[in-house]
């Protein structure tokens, strides 16, 4: 039919027949528009009793209605509703039919530029979307360590990068620290793994490293006669074994021990540590201390994701299950402040 003919037929309706098709071109609108697939791995969950509330974490709850395409619900314990974006990285975006293209591109690793361009969003926009996706990743395969798990520290250079500086000079890309050894000019970061790849990589502290910043990386992941640990000589590990009743094994640099009994080592924790560095320097030519953490939590899906075959799909549900993501994106600026502060 063509569009005269179609607008003769049109013609010809009463006012309560051409009501009556407006709101089925309606529906028709709302039921074409594609889902996508980040909200469809929400509703996945909420729909089949697998969530829980966004406000006080109850599990039930029923369905509540729509709301400007968002499908609601409303808790049975505190009868606040919420929709399947609510706390989630989700929450307040405005071009979420952009969600999954940006998601692809970030675990393509392309760069904020090239993702602005491709997605025609703004740079600031860019990089607030993979914070707030980096944040709903922190709590995710959080499992216990078992059998030998090797931990060691590594260093990297406190970085303002993105800020004004106004109590010293910029610093050239790759440069060292004014102080020799390990300063308050520098980040500790704990990595732990175990044989079975579960991994750990946590921002501890400014400066050397201290048994409570060890308790509080792992201390609740470590079990007495599940773990055996394995680390370097430093005093701090050999009191978090002790206080945790950890069978524990220390390799002496000094003497240039690399391996103990042909089985105990930190060889795998060191090679995470030169991987981790590259792909920090070569593909962010660095990162603000400020959002250190995020990108370590980057790092360790990427490398439980690398073996799979449906990465992306993969990706988007890991990236949809936290309720708590967007709180923990607002207090990224609360946790900085709370690790400079260890400087003094």
């Amino acid at each position: 039919m063509d569009l005269l003919k179609m607008k003769e037929g049109l013609s010809s309706l009463s006012e309560a027949e051409r009501l009556e098709l407006l709101k089925e071109l309606e529906q028709l609108s709302v039921h074409s528009v594609k889902v996508p697939k980040s909200q469809d791995s929400r509703r996945f969950l909420l729909d089949n009793k697998l969530g829980c509330c966004a406000h006080c974490s109850h599990p039930k709850y029923v369905k509540f209605g729509i709301d400007k395409g968002s499908q609601r619900y409303k808790c049975k314990s505190c009868k606040r509703s919420f929709t399947e974006y609510t706390g989630t990285w989700m929450a307040g975006l405005q071009r979420k039919d952009k969600i999954d293209n940006y998601l692809a591109l970030m675990l393509e690793e392309t760069s904020l530029d090239n993702i602005k361009e491709a997605l025609s969003i703004n740079k600031k926009t860019a990089f607030d979307w993979r914070h707030k996706i980096l944040a709903s990743l922190s709590e995710n395969d959080k499992d216990d360590f078992t059998g030998i798990t090797e931990s060691d520290e590594t260093f990297f250079l406190n970085s303002e990068k993105g800020r004004p500086l106004t109590h010293r000079g910029p610093r050239k890309r790759g440069g060292g620290s004014k102080t020799r050894g390990i300063s308050k000019d520098q980040v500790a970061v704990i990595v732990t793994q175990d044989r079975k790849s579960i991994l750990d990589l946590t921002v501890a502290t400014m400066g050397r490293l201290k048994k409570i910043d060890i308790e509080n990386a792992i201390g609740g992941r470590i079990k007495p006669n599940q773990t055996i640990l394995c680390s370097d000589a430093h005093v701090s590990y050999k009191g978090f074994a002790i206080d945790n009743d950890i069978e524990h094994h220390a390799l002496k640099a000094i003497i240039k021990q690399r391996v103990k009994n042909r089985v105990y080592h930190i060889q795998h924790v060191n090679s995470t540590h030169n991987r981790l560095k590259k792909w920090i320097d070569n593909t962010f030519w660095g990162v603000s201390t400020k959002y250190l953490q995020q990108y370590l939590n980057w790092y360790r899906i990427k490398e439980n994701l690398k073996h799979r075959n449906d990465k992306l799909n993969a990706f988007i549900n890991k990236v949809s299950e936290d309720i708590k993501a967007y709180q923990k994106y607002q207090n990224i600026g609360l946790k900085y402040e709370k690790l400079i502060s260890t400087q003094f």
